[in-house]
């Protein structure tokens, strides 16, 4: 029986959760904090100095995951999208503001798409734009069922519609998920920012204890591991730019980064990031992003102008058409293996398991930095301005990007001439391959300078990315608490980043760190869906309120209370 609005009191907006006072912990949960930083230790240590055995045992789990646990990824991020669009076209919700009435967004509309555009996405995009239209040329399910044919022009649009699916509404809905959750239950409800405040509408009080501090663990350890993945492949592909661009001795003979390369190019990053982190958001954060977003714009330029006009174009536009039409079927198929290896059933499964599956992983692993993040510069905005602008024009960007980097490399392949420069480089030196076939020939200092834009570019989503995330993990473990940190937490965890990347990096490659990434998502893909759940109640809650007069933001409901109101109306605070 559902309850009459007149029984419904104010929602709970007070979360006390304990920090402590003094010391060098002074303000963060120990709880949380201490038990984050061994179990982020214990995986540096045992990657480097245990490196076949913990290579052995993390691929033992990563094939059991993928075996019992594929559909649950696919579907639930299925179930993230169909949530998003809900929530932005139900009236109800679509206007609500995030934060008390009134309030006005701290960020203008630029700054907060190049802080959430350069932190959610922007370094995956540089290696995977060129990289993956590419090899889904070369393999795709159509290929595999003998649709269409492998690397042929006749197979270019699927290219691109998995391209799409894998870089579209799928992963930025389960950043908007956990970033729209953390910014309703914080700025509306004055909850603390961190993850275990969304989750309030289904726990109450009981996420002040244990119950939190799990929650908060997770999701800290699901950061770093995400964070590495995507700083995994930065490095890699900021070697291949540093190699292109004159400094030796940083790639073997098979073109893989060395040790030395890999030590090199994460005390750049992480130096950087470091330095940024320790001036906050509103300053070293958002000038990087802006910046990062203008040569972004230059370089994509480029592309348009210079590259494959029409047929990227004709890529976006083809391509686009059969991502959005398949979009309800590629959600939620789960491609079945019969065990025969070799047969189509068995392959299906295994580029599901190579693609869609771990990037929603990934996706996952990287919701609750991004999210918390999204939260962080979201402040003031509605409901559906949100949606839209955190899953439908990031996701536009991706594929136009994808269209003209990804449409370039094809065309100069297929009708070009270049007769596998591109195709043959490792996939974090496509773009650098690709850019240099182009200019090259005109002058080769031109490719010199593009590849020197382009390692910039680089450099600025990798360091917006590591800062950010440094920032993120900080406030979790201060229970919420945004401000300034002490200078030992912020180099810590940069550290500890760093020593994850290099030592998963060292002992087995990115492969290594793919590995660790979706075995620390799946209990966080948990977490994001109670957090889906529990947002649903709660806005659908705040409706009854609305008709009942029953106030439900924290401003409100601390000014009705100091005025002598009652707190509640006899029903516990959802």
């Amino acid at each position: 029986m559902v309850p009459s609005d007149d029984k419904i009191g104010p929602p709970l907006t007070e979360l006390d959760i304990n920090t402590t006072t003094g010391g060098f912990y002074d303000g963060f949960s120990i709880a949380v904090t201490v038990p984050a930083k061994i179990i982020i230790s214990v995986i540096v240590v045992w990657a480097i100095f245990w490196p076949i055995q913990s290579g052995a045992i993390l691929n033992g789990l990563n094939g059991l995951i993928l075996q019992n646990f594929a559909a649950w990824y696919i579907w639930v991020v299925a179930f993230f999208i169909v949530v998003c669009f809900v929530l932005a076209v139900w009236p109800a919700s679509a206007r609500l503001n995030l934060g008390v009435e009134g309030e006005q967004p701290e960020f203008t509309r630029f700054s907060w798409f190049s802080m959430m555009f350069g932190a959610g996405i922007g370094v995956g995009m540089l290696t995977w734009a060129v990289a993956e239209p590419v090899t889904h040329l070369g393999t795709s399910p159509e290929t595999i069922m003998g649709l269409t044919t492998a690397g042929d022009a006749d197979n270019v649009a699927m290219a691109f519609k998995w391209s799409f699916l894998h870089w579209g509404f799928s992963a930025w809905a389960c950043y908007a998920i956990c970033g729209l959750s953390l910014a309703y239950f914080s700025y509306r409800r004055g909850l603390p920012l961190t993850i275990r405040s969304g989750l309030t509408p289904l726990f109450g009080q009981r996420l002040a204890g244990p119950l939190g501090h799990v929650i908060d663990i997770v999701a800290v350890v699901a950061t770093i591991l995400g964070v590495a993945q995507t700083l995994g492949f930065g490095v890699d592909q900021l070697v291949a730019g540093l190699t292109r661009i004159g400094f030796g001795g940083l790639v073997d003979t098979d073109g893989g980064a060395t040790t030395t390369g890999i030590i090199v190019a994460l005390a750049v990053i992480m130096g950087l990031s470091t330095l940024s982190a320790l001036s906050g958001v509103g300053r070293g954060i958002k000038w990087l992003s802006n910046l990062n977003m203008g040569l972004s714009i230059l370089l994509l330029g480029f592309l348009m102008i210079f590259g494959a006009t029409w047929f990227g174009l004709n890529a976006m536009v083809t391509g686009l058409w059969h991502y959005v039409i398949s979009l309800p079927q590629m959600s939620v198929n789960v491609f079945r293996s019969d065990g025969v290896e070799g047969s189509e059933a068995f392959l299906l499964a295994q580029w599901q398991g190579w693609w869609p599956v771990f990037y929603w992983a990934w996706w996952i692993a990287f919701a609750p930095f991004v999210g918390l993040f999204l939260a962080r510069i979201s402040r003031g905005r509605t409901v559906r301005e949100f949606v839209l602008g955190a899953l439908i024009v990031p996701a536009l960007m991706c594929f136009v990007w994808f269209s003209w980097a990804g449409g370039t490399a094809i065309d100069l392949e297929l009708n070009g001439g270049a007769n596998g420069v591109i195709f043959d480089a490792a996939n974090g030196d496509k773009i650098f391959a690709m850019t240099e076939f182009m200019l090259a020939p005109i002058a080769t200092w031109l490719a010199w300078g593009m590849a020197v834009l382009i390692v910039v570019l680089l450099l600025t989503f990798l360091v917006t990315s590591a800062d950010s995330a440094v920032l993120i993990v900080n406030t979790i473990n201060a229970a919420g608490d945004e401000g300034p940190k002490s200078r030992p937490h912020i180099l810590f965890w940069g550290a500890a980043l760093a020593m994850v990347v290099a030592g998963l990096l060292i002992s087995g490659g990115t492969t290594a760190i793919q590995t660790a990434m979706v075995i620390g998502a799946l209990p966080f893909s948990v977490v994001m869906v109670l957090m889906a759940v529990a947002l649903l109640k709660a806005i659908y809650n705040d409706t009854r309120r609305a008709r009942a007069g029953v106030p439900s933001t924290h401003d409100k409901i601390e000014g009705a209370t100091a005025n002598g109101a009652p707190s509640g109306l006899g029903m516990p605070a959802q």
